[in-house]
């Protein structure tokens, strides 16, 4: 009796497990399927702001001395730039430091010998954000004719981007609905609806501009500069069922 027992569950059991893989295969098979494409968009834009770094680095035998050297020399480049229109929020100090200045002494008697302070160097820089490109040459010439002697780099960018990058995303939705119908007719199916969708929002880097030393600003009178144009760019991923 016991045996038949175990013989009619194993049946049963064997039974339940064929239902349920046959219900899960048919579920597969109806369940419709997915495709699945990434879409980019570009919007291309004249750069209306640019941001730079300015400073001043001054030695003198004493850090005393080499501070106050880059103090006023670093008051009358700030001042120049307000002069020349830039608003105090735009202008925001990157870097200071002061550090001594060695020098080391040739071996003696064939042992190297300990290095000595010679000075000091003091560095200041500040980041300036120039918000109208037309007064960017000015602005550098002015920072240079005043006392700075170190320009990190140039570079440009779009000040409120939010509506350009919205053209971007809906032209990269376009682009993502194209290719998909594009592979699903050559296919023989057609685009049903629309599961999900994500984004990726890319921008360009601001170009970085080299700057020419010192004295070739102090010759210029003005300071010929270029802003060029920038790619803004969205991209989308979406997924779709595949219609019967």
């Amino acid at each position: 009796m016991i045996n038949l027992r175990r013989t009619v569950l194993a049946a049963a059991l064997a039974a339940t497990a064929a239902t349920s893989a046959l219900a899960a295969e048919t579920a597969a098979e109806r369940a419709p399927g997915r495709i699945t494409i990434v879409g980019e968009g570009t919007v291309n834009a004249v750069p209306n702001m640019a941001t730079l770094t300015s400073g001043v680095v001054t030695s003198a035998s004493t850090a005393r001395e080499a501070l106050d050297a880059n103090t006023e020399a670093m008051a009358r480049v700030i001042e120049a730039f307000k002069k020349a229109g830039i608003a105090a929020k735009d202008i925001m100090t990157d870097g200071f430091s002061v550090q001594p200045r060695y020098v080391y002494p040739e071996p003696k008697d064939g042992s190297s010998q300990p290095p000595r302070i010679d000075g000091y160097e003091v560095r200041n820089h500040v980041i300036v954000r120039v918000r109208e490109l037309a007064k960017l040459g000015t602005v550098l010439d002015a920072a240079i004719t005043t006392g700075a002697n170190q320009m990190g780099g140039l570079s440009f960018d779009v000040a409120e981007p939010a509506a350009l990058l919205d053209k971007a995303r809906t032209a990269a939705i376009e682009d993502a609905k194209r290719k998909a119908e594009l592979y699903v007719q050559a296919a023989g199916a057609k685009l049903g609806r629309l599961v999900e969708i994500s984004e990726a929002t890319m921008q360009t880097p601001p170009r970085p501009m080299m700057m020419a030393r010192s004295m070739d600003f102090a010759e210029a009178k003005a300071v010929p500069v270029e802003a060029g144009e920038q790619t803004l760019r969205a991209q989308v991923r979406i997924t779709w069922e595949l219609a019967e």
